[in-house]
């Protein structure tokens, strides 16, 4: 792609100057029309160490208000902490609001570079990589983001002119990076490797766009220009529906809800007691195997408005050190999640290897009470079946064990928890108006989640049914899936 691509002449100075003060003047033009589109913009700049990015950045920023935009220097190594998420955990934390404008020095290409110039990982692990930075850009343009990558192009020569230019600076020299240094002796085969990358990831939606940076104002324009004009399409494109993608996971059958029995699926409260304290001591056990063995764990819990979430959670968190486990509470977006990617929020709560998350509601909202009450598109929601998927496919491949509990109840015993809940004063707070008017719903609701169950329920991380009339039998049940899913981890670890 380097050497194939043919770069624009530059035009004469005079022209250059012209042109840059109308394109300054549009960008700062496009403000208030990217806020009340709410479009947020994410602008990535990558290349060659020296190339100039950062004194571009600094240029194209002061056409905005800086209200509206944010410059992030990712580094190319993650730190320490960062290593204990997933690969992409750091970059999804720092996608920007709707509206806005984030600018980021480096992304995620350098870190992928990086890697493999230093023999980091193996020809899996970067395709991996690269299926991951396609499988989000995707996603994130699907979910009304514009994404503008341009990657900053100079010959040999010229790198090595301006890093000598540098560290003769006393000013400037602390630029100059070891792997500046080593790009440049090694000329050749980095570019093989970056034109590997910008092949490998030059999408139709988030395509690159190379930037002849030999000279600091020619660059500019070029920056302008096509930031301009992708500003442009993406807002004249904004009501144009995104493609629904056909599921490439194997899925494991689901039953329908109204399939499944509830009523022979009870315990006695002699037999629940001794299975409890048993089955709670032995996961407290395997807590402490999990964090030596630095192996995540997800437990996500969906069900019905009284099927007893609340206290199937508790004996779960109850066997557990409090040191590694969190508890998450899902309740409505708050309007700085509502302005971002509807998984964003719930990549900021992964846990780090070795630790918990249990999760009260999950991302399958969009699928139901986001899809049932409209505040979605129908788009939004048919696509958010593959996203959950790969997002869900991104945890396991980083090596969490994902346990998804559907908590199941009939009708008749939702009923009758409320009018208990209802009439009893110290229960009075777990009951509100939304529970009723969601029980009015139930028939579209269970469609809803039997469509859920069919589409999601995937190989690596499958739904598990919790048959919860009786509360005291779904509390065991959780417990021995908890157990047996993570002796599974730890054996495959072992074995690993």
């Amino acid at each position: 792609m380097l050497k194939e691509i043919v770069l624009q002449e530059e035009p004469d100075e005079e022209v250059v100057q012209t042109k840059l003060q109308l394109e300054r003047e549009k960008l700062a033009g496009y403000q208030n029309k990217l806020k009340e589109a709410g479009l947020p913009v994410m602008v990535i700049f990558e290349g060659w160490g020296a190339a100039g990015k950062g004194s571009v950045i600094g240029k194209v920023i002061k056409n905005i208000d800086p209200r509206f935009f944010k410059v992030t220097s990712m580094e190319v190594a993650p730190t320490k902490e960062e290593k204990r998420y997933p690969f992409m955990h750091r970059y999804m934390k720092v996608i920007p609001e709707a509206g806005k404008f984030a600018f980021f020095d480096t992304f995620w290409m350098k870190e992928v570079v990086t890697g493999v110039r230093n023999r980091s990982f193996d020809e899996k692990a970067y395709r991996k990589r690269i299926e991951s930075i396609n499988g989000t850009e995707r996603s994130l343009h699907d979910n009304g983001y514009l994404i503008v990558k341009f990657f900053f192009e100079i010959d040999k020569k010229e790198q090595k002119k301006r890093l000598k230019a540098l560290e003769e600076d006393k000013n400037a020299k602390w630029r100059v990076s070891a792997s500046d240094v080593d790009e440049n002796k090694n000329y050749e085969e980095y570019e093989k490797i970056y034109d590997r990358f910008l092949e490998d990831t030059n999408q139709p939606a988030t395509p690159w766009y190379i930037i002849d940076a030999k000279k600091k104002k020619w660059a500019l324009l070029q920056v302008l220009t096509y930031l301009n004009q992708a500003i442009d399409i993406a807002l004249k494109n904004r009501a144009v529906a995104s493609q629904i993608l056909q599921n490439p996971y194997p899925l494991v059958s689901m039953p329908k809800l109204s399939d499944v029995t509830l009523d022979d699926k009870c315990i006695t409260e002699e037999e629940y007691e001794v299975k409890l304290k048993a089955l709670q001591k032995e996961l407290g056990e395997l807590h402490n195997k999990l964090y030596r063995k630095k192996i995540p764990v997800i437990i996500a819990y969906e069900g019905w408005d009284a099927a007893g979430k609340g206290g199937n959670i508790k004996r779960i968190a109850g066997a557990l050190d409090p040191r590694g486990y969190e508890v998450i509470p899902i309740a409505s977006p708050e309007p700085h999640e509502k302005a971002r990617h509807f998984l964003w929020r719930f990549w900021n709560h992964i846990p780090k290897d070795g630790h918990i998350a249990i999760f009260d509601r999950t991302w399958y909202g969009r699928v139901m009470v986001e899809r049932l009450e409209g505040f979605c598109s129908e788009n939004d929601w048919q696509r958010a079946y593959h996203e959950i998927n790969e997002f869900e496919k991104e945890l396991t491949d980083w090596g969490a064990v994902v346990i998804k509990f559907w908590v199941q109840i009939d009708n008749k015993t939702q009923l009758e928890r409320f009018t208990e809940r209802q009439n009893t004063p110290e229960k009075q707070w777990k009951i509100t108006d939304e529970d009723w008017r969601n029980r009015e719903k139930w028939d579209q609701y269970e469609d809803a989640v039997n469509e859920m169950l069919q589409k999601t329920s995937t190989a690596f991380a499958p739904w598990r049914i919790l048959e919860s009339n009786d509360k005291k039998y779904a509390r065991i049940k959780a417990l021995e899936i908890v157990i047996d899913e993570i002796k599974k981890a730890t054996k495959e670890k072992d074995r690993g």
